[in-house]
Formats: C-alpha cells, sequence, structure tokens
C-alpha cells in the first residue's frame, strides 16, 4: 500500500504544477508544460513508475478544460480522478493565501486519505467522448438563447431611455408587427431617434437576428442527432411527457449521462441539485432549507421551462398539484414549481426505463 505514487495537480492552460508522493512519503514538486509533447513524456514517466512500484494515483480538478489529460492518462493505463472543486473543503486561510502550490498540496491530501484511509473522494463521473460532444452541441443551442434575450433586453432598454413606447396597435413583442415597427424606426428618414441611436438599434436588430439564424441551424443539427440509434428510442420516449420537446430531451440525456448509475429517484433529485439544504447541530432538529443548486444548472432551467409549459397546457392534472401547494401558503410558489420539477424529473427516468435496463423500477419507485 505504501508504494503507491500519489500526484496532486493544479492543472493550467499553459502548465500544470504536480505534487509526487510515494505511500506517506514527503511530496515532491514537479512542474509540467501543458503541451502534448510534455504530456507525453510525463505519462512515460509515470508508466515506468508504475512498473516499479505497481501503481499511480493521479487526480485533478475538473475545469473549463475538459478531459483531454483524464483521457490520455486512462488510455495509458493509469488510474485518474477527476474531482469536483465545489466538494473540496478549504479553510477560510486557504482562501485567502490561495497558490498552485498549495492548491495541488490540497488535491494530494484528498486523494491519499481516499487512498490509503478509505475517505470518499470528491470526484465527478467523467462521461464518455460521444456523451461529451452531444452535450456540447445542447449547450450550444441554450446559450444561443440566452445570448438572444439579453440582445432583446438590451434593445428593450435602449428603447426606454429614448421614450420610445410602441404603438397598441403592434400588438405583442417579438412578434412580426413588432419587428416591423422596430426596423421602422432605424430609417434614415425617420427623426423619432437620434441618429447614433437608429445605428446603435440597427446594430443590435442585426445581432439578434444573426443569433436566430443560429438558433434556427442548432435546432436543425439536436434534431438530427435525436434521430440517430444512440437517442432516437429515449427521446421518443422523453417527448410523450406534456411540455418536454426535442431540446429539452436532449439536455436532459446529455446532461445526466448514463442514467444507470442511479439507484433511486432520491439520487436523482439530489444530483439536480432539487432537494432541499439541510442544517442539524446539537440539540437543534434538522432544519431544511433552499434547494442545493447543486448538479447541472441547464437541467434545472429546461425542468422549469417544461414544468410552466405543463402548468398552462397539461389541463386539471399539473395545474391543480400546483394550486394545491400554493392554496397552502400562496407565497411558495417557486415551491410548488420545484417539487412539480422533480416530479418531471422522475417521469422522465421513469419514461427511459426500457431503453436503459439496469434501471430497477422497484428501486426508482422510492420516495
Amino acid at each position: 500500500m505504501d508504494e503507491i505514487i500519489m500526484i496532486g495537480c493544479d492543472l493550467h492552460e499553459k502548465n500544470m504544477l504536480l505534487k509526487i508522493a510515494v505511500g506517506r512519503g514527503e511530496p515532491e514538486t514537479r512542474v509540467v508544460a501543458n503541451n502534448r509533447a510534455d504530456r507525453e513524456r510525463l505519462v512515460v514517466d509515470l508508466q515506468k513508475g508504475a512498473a516499479k512500484l505497481g501503481r499511480v494515483e493521479f487526480a485533478y480538478e475538473a475545469s473549463s478544460l475538459g478531459f483531454g489529460l483524464y483521457d490520455e492518462l486512462t488510455a495509458a493505463g493509469l488510474t485518474c480522478h477527476v474531482l469536483s472543486p465545489n466538494r473540496i473543503e478549504r479553510s477560510p486561510k486557504h482562501r485567502r493565501t490561495k497558490t498552485d502550490e498549495k492548491d495541488a498540496q490540497r488535491i494530494l491530501e484528498v486523494l491519499r486519505a481516499h487512498v490509503l484511509a478509505g475517505n470518499e473522494l470528491p470526484a465527478v463521473r467523467v462521461p464518455d467522448k460521444q456523451t461529451r460532444e452531444d452535450r456540447d452541441l445542447a449547450r450550444l443551442r441554450l446559450d444561443a438563447t440566452e445570448k438572444a434575450t439579453r440582445v432583446k433586453a438590451q434593445i428593450t432598454t435602449l428603447l426606454k431611455r429614448h421614450e420610445q413606447k410602441k404603438p397598441k396597435e403592434v400588438g405583442t413583442n417579438w412578434t412580426r408587427s413588432h419587428r416591423a415597427w422596430l426596423e421602422a424606426l432605424i430609417e434614415p428618414g425617420r427623426k423619432l431617434l437620434p441618429r447614433s441611436t437608429q445605428l446603435s438599434l440597427g446594430s443590435l436588430l442585426r445581432q439578434l437576428e444573426a443569433l436566430e439564424d443560429e438558433i434556427d441551424i442548432l435546432d436543425q443539427a439536436l434534431a438530427k442527432l435525436a434521430e440517430t440509434p444512440r437517442y432516437a428510442e429515449p427521446v421518443k420516449a422523453l417527448i410523450e411527457l406534456k411540455g418536454v420537446q426535442v431540446l429539452t430531451a436532449m439536455v436532459f440525456l446529455t446532461e445526466l449521462g448514463d442514467l444507470r448509475r442511479f439507484t433511486s429517484r432520491r439520487q436523482i433529485g439530489s444530483f439536480l441539485g432539487l432537494v432541499p439544504s439541510s442544517h442539524e447541530s446539537g440539540e437543534k432538529d434538522d432544519r431544511k432549507g433552499h434547494i442545493t443548486h447543486q448538479g447541472p444548472p441547464r437541467v434545472r432551467k429546461i425542468l422549469c421551462q417544461a414544468t410552466w409549459s405543463r402548468i398552462r397546457s397539461d389541463g386539471p392534472r399539473t395545474a391543480l398539484a400546483y394550486e394545491r401547494i400554493v392554496a397552502r401558503n400562496p407565497k411558495a410558489k417557486m415551491i410548488a414549481v420545484v417539487a412539480l420539477m422533480r416530479r418531471l424529473a422522475d417521469f422522465g427516468v421513469d419514461s427511459l426505463i426500457a431503453d436503459y435496463p439496469g434501471l430497477a423500477v422497484s428501486t426508482l419507485a422510492q420516495a
């Protein structure tokens, strides 16, 4: 056991700082450039160490750099763990005196506690490459919508600053008549806005049009992806639920990944961050607070949108459930929505049981 090589890595775009220790021995520091050639030399050195001592355990924190280092290490037959930064406990002193070396040392300590003492490792589950690539496409689609929403807000704010109110006959915002009115405001001959403001509004309208064209392209790409053998049956099962469309189904599937890793509905709710936080200390009873907001925020977003759609269009079943919760506490509207979001997530998983044979019906039936 003491002959295990353990490495805590603080990974950055240009380099990575390593804290390398054998068993309980004093760690050594090594800095490696984060490029393909230097990473390959590192992998060779670690393979030699594994051949000599028998085992290598490598750990680094998840970041925007993705899982490339994980892929290279595991392909070389080495054990690699990707840790969740939010689940690694750090003292206030550490946060005030943060350095790369201290970060690598902390990762090494967490890894060593897991390997030598059996402590729980705050690792994330690394999806397969295909899921990661498909997830990127679904995320781009959501991001494009958020950008379009921001541009619309900029247009509205610009018009408010210049006290431009739409005529009553224009109707609802962002309809054809509303856009025609906006286009009329930027005509060179119109004097309703200063020329500089017309140019600003014209730029925002062009940005919005480009984003909406991009959303259409991404929608078509997602629709084609949803028809592939990997997703066809799961997507078909999900869109049978009221309020769920292809985008919602694809985000749900790509963000959750292999559902066979969940053994209960409670686990799914916890992963999605839809369970209440709790606080218990001394003689005080367990107090429940707001939901934890852990896990992928994009899934909560699409579940929220789908839930409001269900409340408005699913007839009495969903509407009455919402009204029943609100009737007990008129201020609990968001609590009612969250409860229905979690119910929708459970319905979604239930509908996928046929596509994921590892899911046990009796287990998922637990509260």
